[in-house]
């Protein structure tokens, strides 16, 4: 997952238009893009427009529900799982505990509709509360589900009072740069992929690209997009370059070839057992890119 696009689940317009710019995920939104009133109009627009586009899989599709919090999640599943989403986004997780609660939910939706157990993948927002910020590390081991993670700085905001979630500069304060920290760490202890926060200026797109050079630099594998066109500046940024695959494929080589040693020498320089480990997650990257790897 490079590049994620949140649609409005009751708008079929936009929706058609999200299928159509290249996101790997298209992410289908009844919560915050819709209005109260509208929850149950979001919920047919968007079981609808799903079910209609299972036979065209030029994207996965993913679900955000409303949180647990709410008294809403239920309905949105009792709608949704029957169209077969790829995945839930669950916003305002805040902990593992709230990822095994949605798997049970979906374990029975499953079976209902017919659907394999565990067919539907979870993407939490796991930062959108203090809580959740506090509990990051209990993600590993949560769910066979987990398909990653991914953080807001919104909603978490709102949550403790800041005025603002950037600086001047237009950089994340402290606070939130720890928020974003967390993630990146408790995707690699969940052994799932790290997907960054979405930028809400879509016309600042200098701006937004030097951010998502910077996410990609500091080990997110993909970025979330609110606008159609930040998603090929996010493919681009997050797509590894035929340098980057060459080098990493050389060292990959280099290691079975030396006959899996702890560190080899390619060109007079050395690479231990750390190169490796990145060199075989940069090339699992490409491959998901379609790059020949």
């Amino acid at each position: 997952m490079r590049s994620l696009l949140f649609v409005p689940g009751d708008s079929e317009r936009k929706l058609e238009k999200g299928f159509g710019v290249g996101a790997d995920v298209v992410i289908v939104d009844l919560e915050d893009s819709v209005a109260p009133q509208n929850k149950a109009t979001a919920r047919a627009i968007a079981a609808r427009f799903i079910a209609g586009r299972r036979s065209q899989p030029s994207s996965a599709i993913y679900v955000r529900v409303n949180d647990l919090s709410t008294g809403l999640t239920d309905d949105d599943l009792a709608a949704l799982v029957p169209a077969k989403p790829d995945g839930i986004m669950l916003p305002k997780s805040n902990s593992g505990q709230d990822v095994q609660q949605l798997s049970a939910k979906l374990r029975v939706r499953e079976a209902e509709n017919g659907l394999a157990d565990g067919a539907i993948k979870i993407l939490p927002i796991i930062t959108e509360t203090p809580a959740g910020v506090l509990a990051a590390v209990t993600y590993a081991g949560a769910s066979a589900r987990l398909a990653g993670l991914t953080w807001g700085a919104e909603d978490l905001s709102a949550a403790i009072g800041a005025r603002s979630a950037r600086d001047e500069n237009g950089r994340y304060t402290d606070l939130f740069r720890l928020a974003r920290t967390m993630t990146i760490l408790a995707a690699s202890a969940a052994e799932v992929a790290a997907i960054d926060t979405v930028f809400p200026n879509f016309r600042d797109m200098a701006a937004f690209a030097e951010e998502c050079a910077e996410a990609e630099r500091d080990g997110f594998t993909g970025k979330m997009a609110i606008h159609p066109d930040q998603v090929p500046v996010i493919n681009a940024a997050f797509t590894p370059s035929t340098e980057a695959v060459k080098h990493s494929r050389a060292i990959v080589e280099a290691f079975a070839a030396a006959g899996d040693p702890g560190v080899v020498g390619i060109d007079g320089k050395m690479f231990d057992r750390p190169h490796l480990r990145l060199a075989e997650r940069l090339l699992a990257r490409a491959r998901a890119a379609g790059i020949s790897a």
